[in-house]
């Protein structure tokens, strides 16, 4: 049996390469353990809302979607255009609810700088390091948005009484949104946080930062999945942190 298992392991890795080499493309593992490391968290702590700020155009909801999670999600994203692919994806999921507005400190107006990936746009001004790192991620043009706390929406959203998972990739503003939700941040159970070793944005908080008031706050960092990194010299710039009560 050990052999046959030998043989057939062998056998698959021959076609990977191959298929690697003649096509440019890469056979990966589906979850990969970090994703499947997130949805046994997810389920360990039986979470059934998923708040989903910064969405863009709902990358975060179809990857939880298609890893098995099938409790609600509420989805925020201010910028028009990626509100409007994030309504198309989520359409027809009676379970998933898109919001266009973004979620900071204040309730009120902003501008947003809207890079030329859409997915690096933020409230704040980016430093070289960002560009530097991925070009495409300069800004093009900016953009009115509306933005709310937390606290000011909880109640209208129905989440009490839920076990609530918060998802911040808010491209350096994740100490506003946090700032907006301090009575909100009571009733949620686990935390997904984009955390920088070298901040991309001005005023961004550090790794070390975000840890110390979320452990402040009761929250335990229990993973780190790997983010954005410069691709010239390898330096890890970002990664996402998972915490849980």
């Amino acid at each position: 049996m050990n052999n046959f298992i030998y043989k057939n392991k062998s056998f698959l890795l021959k076609v990977k390469r191959f298929f690697n080499s003649t096509t440019g493309l890469e056979i990966t593992k589906y979850p990969t353990d970090e994703l499947a490391r997130r949805i046994a968290l997810i389920k360990h702590h039986q979470i059934d809302v998923i708040l989903d700020i910064g969405a863009n155009i709902g990358q975060f909801g179809g990857e939880i979607r298609n890893l098995g999670y099938k409790g609600e999600i509420i989805s925020f994203e201010p910028m028009k255009e990626a509100f409007h692919k994030l309504s198309k994806n989520a359409s027809g999921d009676s379970k998933w609810k898109t919001c266009n507005y973004s979620i900071g400190e204040r309730d009120g107006e902003t501008t947003i700088n809207i890079s030329k990936n859409s997915v690096s746009s933020s409230l704040l001004e980016n430093l070289p390091q960002l560009t530097e790192s991925a070009p495409e991620a300069a800004f093009v043009e900016k953009e009115v948005i509306q933005i709310k706390k937390l606290d000011s929406v909880f109640e209208e959203l129905g989440l009490a009484h839920k076990n609530i998972y918060l998802k911040i990739d808010t491209q350096g503003y994740e100490e506003m949104v946090l700032l907006g939700a301090e009575e909100s941040l009571k009733s949620v159970k686990g935390i997904q946080i984009e955390m920088s070793f070298i901040p991309s944005y001005k005023g961004t908080l550090t790794f070390e930062e975000i840890k110390k008031r979320l452990n402040d706050k009761g929250f335990q960092l229990v993973a780190i999945e790997n983010g954005f990194y410069d691709k010239k010299t390898g330096m890890q710039l970002e990664v996402d942190g998972l915490f849980y009560r």
